[in-house]
Protein backbone atom coordinates (compact mmCIF):
# COMPACT_ATOMS: atom_id res chain seq x y z
CA UNK A 1 0.00 0.00 0.00
CA UNK A 2 1.20 3.49 -0.76
CA UNK A 3 1.55 6.01 2.00
CA UNK A 4 -0.53 9.16 1.78
CA UNK A 5 1.02 12.49 0.74
CA UNK A 6 2.08 13.68 4.14
CA UNK A 7 5.04 15.59 5.45
CA UNK A 8 5.49 12.95 8.12
CA UNK A 9 7.20 9.61 8.05
CA UNK A 10 5.04 6.67 8.93
CA UNK A 11 7.14 4.08 10.79
CA UNK A 12 4.73 1.54 12.24
CA UNK A 13 5.22 -1.55 14.42
CA UNK A 14 6.48 -4.67 12.69
CA UNK A 15 2.98 -5.88 11.91
CA UNK A 16 2.34 -2.69 9.92
CA UNK A 17 5.72 -2.12 8.32
CA UNK A 18 4.68 -3.54 4.98
CA UNK A 19 1.98 -0.97 4.35
CA UNK A 20 3.84 2.27 4.79
CA UNK A 21 6.67 4.24 3.24
CA UNK A 22 8.81 6.90 5.03
CA UNK A 23 8.51 10.50 3.91
CA UNK A 24 9.74 13.59 5.82
CA UNK A 25 9.22 13.31 9.57
CA UNK A 26 9.99 10.78 12.25
CA UNK A 27 7.69 8.64 14.28
CA UNK A 28 8.40 7.12 17.69
CA UNK A 29 6.78 4.34 19.69
CA UNK A 30 5.89 3.71 23.27
CA UNK A 31 4.17 0.33 23.58
CA UNK A 32 0.94 0.76 21.60
CA UNK A 33 1.37 4.50 21.04
CA UNK A 34 2.60 6.12 17.83
CA UNK A 35 3.98 9.66 17.83
CA UNK A 36 4.05 11.82 14.70
CA UNK A 37 6.80 14.44 14.38
CA UNK A 38 7.63 17.15 11.86
CA UNK A 39 11.13 17.41 10.40
CA UNK A 40 11.96 20.02 13.06
CA UNK A 41 11.21 17.47 15.78
CA UNK A 42 7.89 18.94 16.91
CA UNK A 43 5.29 16.36 17.87
CA UNK A 44 2.14 16.86 15.77
CA UNK A 45 -0.09 14.01 16.91
CA UNK A 46 -0.31 10.96 19.15
CA UNK A 47 -1.90 7.81 17.78
CA UNK A 48 -2.67 4.37 19.20
CA UNK A 49 -2.16 1.13 17.34
CA UNK A 50 -4.47 -1.70 18.41
CA UNK A 51 -5.84 -4.70 16.57
CA UNK A 52 -4.51 -3.37 13.26
CA UNK A 53 -6.28 0.02 13.65
CA UNK A 54 -4.56 3.40 14.04
CA UNK A 55 -6.54 5.89 16.13
CA UNK A 56 -5.26 9.45 16.67
CA UNK A 57 -6.05 11.97 19.39
CA UNK A 58 -8.12 15.04 18.65
CA UNK A 59 -11.05 15.55 16.31
CA UNK A 60 -10.35 16.40 12.69
CA UNK A 61 -11.94 19.52 11.18
CA UNK A 62 -13.52 18.71 7.80
CA UNK A 63 -13.78 21.23 4.93
CA UNK A 64 -15.67 20.51 1.70
CA UNK A 65 -14.78 22.10 -1.64
CA UNK A 66 -17.06 21.47 -4.63
CA UNK A 67 -16.49 22.48 -8.25
CA UNK A 68 -16.58 21.14 -11.78
CA UNK A 69 -13.37 19.93 -13.40
CA UNK A 70 -10.98 22.69 -14.46
CA UNK A 71 -12.53 25.32 -12.20
CA UNK A 72 -9.57 26.12 -9.96
CA UNK A 73 -9.77 23.58 -7.12
CA UNK A 74 -6.05 22.80 -7.27
CA UNK A 75 -5.05 26.48 -7.12
CA UNK A 76 -7.42 27.05 -4.20
CA UNK A 77 -5.87 24.10 -2.35
CA UNK A 78 -2.37 25.51 -2.81
CA UNK A 79 -3.48 28.89 -1.46
CA UNK A 80 -5.22 27.23 1.50
CA UNK A 81 -2.26 25.08 2.56
CA UNK A 82 0.02 28.12 2.24
CA UNK A 83 -2.14 30.05 4.72
CA UNK A 84 -1.47 27.26 7.24
CA UNK A 85 2.26 27.59 6.70
CA UNK A 86 3.23 24.64 4.55
CA UNK A 87 3.12 23.54 0.95
CA UNK A 88 1.20 20.39 0.10
CA UNK A 89 3.40 17.51 -1.06
CA UNK A 90 2.85 14.52 -3.34
CA UNK A 91 3.51 11.06 -1.91
CA UNK A 92 7.14 10.23 -1.40
CA UNK A 93 7.82 6.57 -1.94
CA UNK A 94 4.14 5.81 -2.46
CA UNK A 95 1.94 5.61 -5.52
CA UNK A 96 3.10 8.43 -7.84
CA UNK A 97 -0.45 8.65 -9.22
CA UNK A 98 -2.03 9.27 -5.81
CA UNK A 99 -4.40 12.25 -5.74
CA UNK A 100 -3.90 13.01 -2.04
CA UNK A 101 -2.06 16.14 -0.92
CA UNK A 102 -0.56 16.53 2.55
CA UNK A 103 0.99 19.44 4.43
CA UNK A 104 1.92 19.76 8.12
CA UNK A 105 -1.66 20.68 9.03
CA UNK A 106 -3.91 19.64 6.15
CA UNK A 107 -4.72 16.54 4.17
CA UNK A 108 -6.53 17.07 0.87
CA UNK A 109 -8.48 14.10 -0.49
CA UNK A 110 -9.71 14.09 -4.07
CA UNK A 111 -13.20 12.57 -4.17
CA UNK A 112 -12.47 11.01 -7.56
CA UNK A 113 -10.93 8.27 -5.41
CA UNK A 114 -14.45 7.17 -4.54
CA UNK A 115 -15.40 6.35 -8.12
CA UNK A 116 -17.04 2.94 -7.99
CA UNK A 117 -16.58 2.51 -11.74
CA UNK A 118 -13.32 2.87 -13.60
CA UNK A 119 -13.13 4.55 -17.01
CA UNK A 120 -14.07 1.37 -18.88
CA UNK A 121 -16.93 0.61 -16.49
CA UNK A 122 -18.41 4.08 -16.95
CA UNK A 123 -18.21 3.72 -20.70
CA UNK A 124 -19.93 0.33 -20.61
CA UNK A 125 -22.76 1.65 -18.42
CA UNK A 126 -23.06 4.91 -20.33
CA UNK A 127 -22.53 7.18 -17.32
CA UNK A 128 -20.11 10.02 -16.61
CA UNK A 129 -18.02 10.51 -13.47
CA UNK A 130 -20.50 13.22 -12.48
CA UNK A 131 -23.30 10.66 -12.20
CA UNK A 132 -23.82 9.44 -8.59
CA UNK A 133 -24.12 5.87 -9.92
CA UNK A 134 -20.41 6.00 -10.74
CA UNK A 135 -19.44 6.85 -7.15
CA UNK A 136 -19.39 4.99 -3.81
CA UNK A 137 -21.02 7.39 -1.36
CA UNK A 138 -21.31 4.78 1.38
CA UNK A 139 -17.54 4.33 1.47
CA UNK A 140 -17.00 8.08 1.19
CA UNK A 141 -19.20 8.69 4.23
CA UNK A 142 -17.67 5.86 6.27
CA UNK A 143 -14.10 7.01 5.66
CA UNK A 144 -14.68 10.75 6.13
CA UNK A 145 -16.51 9.98 9.38
CA UNK A 146 -13.69 7.68 10.53
CA UNK A 147 -11.07 10.38 9.84
CA UNK A 148 -13.18 13.01 11.61
CA UNK A 149 -13.33 10.67 14.60
CA UNK A 150 -9.55 10.23 14.59
CA UNK A 151 -9.33 6.81 12.90
CA UNK A 152 -6.94 6.08 10.04
CA UNK A 153 -8.39 4.63 6.84
CA UNK A 154 -7.18 2.81 3.77
CA UNK A 155 -8.52 5.03 1.02
CA UNK A 156 -8.81 3.83 -2.60
CA UNK A 157 -6.94 5.60 -5.39
CA UNK A 158 -8.49 6.46 -8.74
CA UNK A 159 -5.67 6.57 -11.27
CA UNK A 160 -6.34 9.45 -13.69
CA UNK A 161 -3.57 8.25 -15.98
CA UNK A 162 -4.78 4.67 -16.50
CA UNK A 163 -8.44 5.25 -15.65
CA UNK A 164 -8.28 2.29 -13.25
CA UNK A 165 -8.78 1.87 -9.50
CA UNK A 166 -5.38 1.36 -7.85
CA UNK A 167 -4.65 -0.35 -4.48
CA UNK A 168 -5.51 1.85 -1.46
CA UNK A 169 -3.26 4.13 0.58
CA UNK A 170 -3.12 4.78 4.31
CA UNK A 171 -4.53 8.13 5.44
CA UNK A 172 -3.75 9.30 8.98
CA UNK A 173 -6.29 11.73 10.56
CA UNK A 174 -4.95 15.28 10.07
CA UNK A 175 -5.84 18.45 11.92
CA UNK A 176 -7.73 19.65 8.86
CA UNK A 177 -9.20 17.32 6.24
CA UNK A 178 -10.26 18.89 2.94
CA UNK A 179 -12.43 16.78 0.66
CA UNK A 180 -12.48 18.31 -2.80
CA UNK A 181 -14.15 17.24 -6.00
CA UNK A 182 -17.47 16.90 -7.72
CA UNK A 183 -19.67 15.66 -4.86
CA UNK A 184 -18.59 16.78 -1.35
CA UNK A 185 -22.06 18.14 -0.57
CA UNK A 186 -24.19 15.75 -2.64
CA UNK A 187 -24.74 13.07 0.01
CA UNK A 188 -26.55 14.40 3.10
CA UNK A 189 -24.56 12.14 5.43
CA UNK A 190 -21.24 13.51 4.16
CA UNK A 191 -22.61 17.05 4.12
CA UNK A 192 -23.46 16.79 7.82
CA UNK A 193 -19.82 15.96 8.61
CA UNK A 194 -18.53 19.22 7.13
CA UNK A 195 -17.45 22.03 9.44
CA UNK A 196 -17.32 24.44 6.50
CA UNK A 197 -18.10 24.20 2.79
CA UNK A 198 -17.09 26.14 -0.33
CA UNK A 199 -18.40 26.03 -3.88
CA UNK A 200 -16.43 27.39 -6.86
CA UNK A 201 -19.09 28.54 -9.31
CA UNK A 202 -17.65 29.32 -12.75
CA UNK A 203 -20.23 30.71 -15.19
CA UNK A 204 -20.75 28.88 -18.49
CA UNK A 205 -19.31 31.81 -20.45
CA UNK A 206 -16.09 31.92 -18.43
CA UNK A 207 -15.77 28.13 -18.26
CA UNK A 208 -16.06 27.97 -22.05
CA UNK A 209 -13.46 30.72 -22.53
CA UNK A 210 -11.05 29.03 -20.10
CA UNK A 211 -11.45 25.65 -21.75
CA UNK A 212 -10.83 27.13 -25.21
CA UNK A 213 -7.66 28.85 -23.98
CA UNK A 214 -6.36 25.65 -22.38
CA UNK A 215 -7.45 22.95 -24.80
CA UNK A 216 -6.85 24.80 -28.05
CA UNK A 217 -3.53 26.39 -27.07
CA UNK A 218 -2.06 23.58 -24.94
CA UNK A 219 -3.67 20.42 -26.27
CA UNK A 220 -4.44 21.22 -29.89
CA UNK A 221 -8.15 20.46 -29.62
CA UNK A 222 -10.55 21.92 -32.17
CA UNK A 223 -13.27 24.38 -31.21
CA UNK A 224 -15.92 21.83 -32.23
CA UNK A 225 -14.39 19.15 -29.98
CA UNK A 226 -14.30 21.53 -27.02
CA UNK A 227 -17.94 22.53 -27.52
CA UNK A 228 -18.99 18.88 -27.78
CA UNK A 229 -17.12 18.00 -24.57
CA UNK A 230 -18.78 20.80 -22.62
CA UNK A 231 -22.24 19.98 -23.92
CA UNK A 232 -21.83 16.27 -23.13
CA UNK A 233 -21.11 17.05 -19.46
CA UNK A 234 -23.69 19.79 -19.02
CA UNK A 235 -26.81 17.68 -18.25
CA UNK A 236 -25.07 15.78 -15.44
CA UNK A 237 -23.38 18.94 -14.17
CA UNK A 238 -26.75 20.71 -13.98
CA UNK A 239 -28.39 17.72 -12.30
CA UNK A 240 -25.76 16.62 -9.77
CA UNK A 241 -22.99 19.19 -9.28
CA UNK A 242 -24.47 22.67 -9.59
CA UNK A 243 -27.29 22.15 -7.01
CA UNK A 244 -24.69 21.65 -4.28
CA UNK A 245 -23.97 25.37 -4.14
CA UNK A 246 -27.20 25.91 -2.20
CA UNK A 247 -25.57 24.09 0.74
CA UNK A 248 -22.24 25.97 0.66
CA UNK A 249 -21.24 28.35 3.44
CA UNK A 250 -19.24 30.39 0.92
CA UNK A 251 -19.49 30.57 -2.86
CA UNK A 252 -16.87 32.11 -5.15
CA UNK A 253 -18.78 33.00 -8.31
CA UNK A 254 -16.80 33.90 -11.44
CA UNK A 255 -18.62 35.88 -14.15
CA UNK A 256 -17.80 37.88 -17.29
CA UNK A 257 -16.78 41.46 -16.60
CA UNK A 258 -19.34 44.24 -16.75
CA UNK A 259 -16.61 46.82 -17.37
CA UNK A 260 -16.17 45.85 -21.05
CA UNK A 261 -19.35 45.74 -23.18
CA UNK A 262 -19.97 42.36 -24.86
CA UNK A 263 -16.68 40.90 -23.62
CA UNK A 264 -16.32 37.19 -24.46
CA UNK A 265 -12.60 36.55 -23.91
CA UNK A 266 -12.86 35.70 -20.21
CA UNK A 267 -9.61 37.48 -19.39
CA UNK A 268 -11.15 40.25 -17.28
CA UNK A 269 -13.45 38.81 -14.63
CA UNK A 270 -16.16 39.87 -12.22
CA UNK A 271 -15.92 37.74 -9.08
CA UNK A 272 -18.36 37.50 -6.18
CA UNK A 273 -17.70 36.14 -2.70
CA UNK A 274 -21.10 35.05 -1.42
CA UNK A 275 -21.00 34.45 2.35
CA UNK A 276 -23.84 32.82 4.27
CA UNK A 277 -24.94 34.60 7.44
CA UNK A 278 -25.31 32.75 10.74
CA UNK A 279 -22.59 30.12 10.18
CA UNK A 280 -20.88 29.18 13.45
CA UNK A 281 -17.28 30.43 13.74
CA UNK A 282 -17.61 32.39 10.47
CA UNK A 283 -18.18 36.15 10.27
CA UNK A 284 -18.60 37.45 6.71
CA UNK A 285 -16.09 39.96 5.37
CA UNK A 286 -17.41 43.44 4.73
CA UNK A 287 -16.34 46.61 2.92
CA UNK A 288 -16.43 49.93 4.82
CA UNK A 289 -19.71 49.51 6.72
CA UNK A 290 -21.17 46.13 7.69
CA UNK A 291 -24.68 45.57 6.32
CA UNK A 292 -24.64 48.62 4.04
CA UNK A 293 -24.80 48.58 0.25
CA UNK A 294 -21.53 49.89 -1.15
CA UNK A 295 -20.20 50.60 -4.65
CA UNK A 296 -16.54 51.62 -4.69
CA UNK A 297 -14.07 52.57 -7.40
CA UNK A 298 -10.65 52.76 -5.70
CA UNK A 299 -8.60 55.91 -6.03
CA UNK A 300 -6.49 55.76 -9.20
CA UNK A 301 -3.53 57.40 -7.42
CA UNK A 302 -3.44 54.63 -4.81
CA UNK A 303 -4.21 51.57 -6.94
CA UNK A 304 -2.66 51.26 -10.39
CA UNK A 305 -4.91 49.54 -12.89
CA UNK A 306 -5.07 49.75 -16.65
CA UNK A 307 -8.20 49.58 -18.80
CA UNK A 308 -10.97 48.75 -17.92
CA UNK A 309 -10.18 49.63 -14.28
CA UNK A 310 -11.43 48.07 -11.03
CA UNK A 311 -14.75 48.29 -9.25
CA UNK A 312 -15.79 46.80 -5.90
CA UNK A 313 -19.25 46.30 -4.45
CA UNK A 314 -20.63 44.97 -1.17
CA UNK A 315 -24.04 44.44 0.34
CA UNK A 316 -26.67 42.09 1.78
CA UNK A 317 -28.60 39.74 -0.47
CA UNK A 318 -30.54 36.45 -0.56
CA UNK A 319 -29.11 33.24 -2.04
CA UNK A 320 -31.28 30.10 -2.21
CA UNK A 321 -33.48 31.63 0.53
CA UNK A 322 -30.43 32.19 2.77
CA UNK A 323 -29.35 35.60 4.02
CA UNK A 324 -25.91 36.34 2.64
CA UNK A 325 -23.35 39.10 2.38
CA UNK A 326 -21.78 39.59 -1.04
CA UNK A 327 -18.37 41.11 -1.75
CA UNK A 328 -17.65 41.71 -5.44
CA UNK A 329 -14.63 42.70 -7.50
CA UNK A 330 -14.69 43.47 -11.23
CA UNK A 331 -11.41 44.07 -13.06
CA UNK A 332 -7.79 43.24 -12.28
CA UNK A 333 -4.72 44.56 -10.48
CA UNK A 334 -1.59 45.79 -12.22
CA UNK A 335 0.56 45.91 -9.07
CA UNK A 336 -0.09 43.40 -6.28
CA UNK A 337 1.97 45.35 -3.76
CA UNK A 338 -0.71 48.07 -3.92
CA UNK A 339 -3.39 45.56 -2.89
CA UNK A 340 -2.75 46.57 0.72
CA UNK A 341 -4.77 49.72 -0.06
CA UNK A 342 -7.83 47.57 -0.77
CA UNK A 343 -7.06 45.28 2.15
CA UNK A 344 -7.08 48.23 4.56
CA UNK A 345 -10.73 48.92 3.67
CA UNK A 346 -11.92 45.36 4.36
CA UNK A 347 -13.00 44.13 7.80
CA UNK A 348 -13.50 40.67 9.36
CA UNK A 349 -10.70 39.32 7.13
CA UNK A 350 -9.15 37.20 9.94
CA UNK A 351 -5.58 38.30 9.25
CA UNK A 352 -2.94 38.05 11.98
CA UNK A 353 -1.13 41.22 10.91
CA UNK A 354 -1.67 44.22 8.66
CA UNK A 355 -1.01 43.35 5.02
CA UNK A 356 -1.21 39.54 5.38
CA UNK A 357 -3.58 39.20 2.40
CA UNK A 358 -1.22 41.24 0.24
CA UNK A 359 1.73 39.16 1.44
CA UNK A 360 -0.05 35.93 0.52
CA UNK A 361 -0.99 37.25 -2.90
CA UNK A 362 2.58 38.40 -3.61
CA UNK A 363 3.90 35.06 -2.42
CA UNK A 364 1.87 33.29 -5.09
CA UNK A 365 1.85 35.93 -7.80
CA UNK A 366 2.39 33.22 -10.43
CA UNK A 367 -0.79 31.34 -9.46
CA UNK A 368 -3.77 31.65 -11.84
CA UNK A 369 -6.12 34.45 -10.81
CA UNK A 370 -3.57 36.36 -8.73
CA UNK A 371 -4.37 39.62 -10.51
CA UNK A 372 -8.14 39.43 -10.03
CA UNK A 373 -10.91 38.54 -7.59
CA UNK A 374 -10.47 34.77 -7.85
CA UNK A 375 -7.08 34.86 -6.16
CA UNK A 376 -8.11 37.58 -3.71
CA UNK A 377 -11.24 35.79 -2.54
CA UNK A 378 -9.59 32.36 -2.41
CA UNK A 379 -6.96 33.89 -0.13
CA UNK A 380 -9.60 35.51 2.07
CA UNK A 381 -11.54 32.25 2.39
CA UNK A 382 -8.31 30.47 3.30
CA UNK A 383 -7.73 32.95 6.13
CA UNK A 384 -11.32 32.54 7.30
CA UNK A 385 -10.88 28.74 7.39
CA UNK A 386 -7.73 29.17 9.49
CA UNK A 387 -9.69 31.36 11.89
CA UNK A 388 -12.55 28.84 12.00
CA UNK A 389 -10.08 26.03 12.77
CA UNK A 390 -8.48 28.02 15.58
CA UNK A 391 -11.84 28.91 17.11
CA UNK A 392 -13.06 25.31 17.04
CA UNK A 393 -9.78 24.05 18.49
CA UNK A 394 -9.80 26.66 21.27
CA UNK A 395 -13.40 25.86 22.18
CA UNK A 396 -12.71 22.12 22.36
CA UNK A 397 -9.73 22.69 24.67
CA UNK A 398 -11.59 25.12 26.95
CA UNK A 399 -14.86 23.16 27.12
CA UNK A 400 -13.74 20.64 29.81
CA UNK A 401 -12.45 23.49 32.04
CA UNK A 402 -15.71 25.42 31.65
CA UNK A 403 -17.68 22.28 32.48
CA UNK A 404 -15.55 21.69 35.58
CA UNK A 405 -16.22 25.26 36.79
CA UNK A 406 -19.96 24.75 36.38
Amino acid sequence: MAVCKMNTVLHTPNSMSSISTPTKAQMGFNQNHVFLYTTSGKKTNTCKFRSGVITCSGETIVIGLAADSGCGKSTFMRRLTSVFGGAASPPKGGNPDSNTLISDTTTVICLDDYHSLDRTGRKQKGVTALDPRANDFDLMYEQVKALKDGKAVEKPIYNHVSGLLDPPELIIPPKILVIEGLHPMYDERVRDLLDFSIYLDISNEVKFAWKIQRDMAERGHSLETIKASIEARKPDFDAYIDPQKQYADAVIEVLPTQLIPDDNEGKVLRVKLIMKEGVQYFNPVYLFDEGSTISWIPCGRKLTCSYPGIKFAYGPDAYFSHEVSVLEMDGQFDRLDELVYVESHLSNISTKFFGEITQQMLKHADFPGSNNGTGLFQTIVGLKIRDLFEQITTNKVSAPFEAAKA
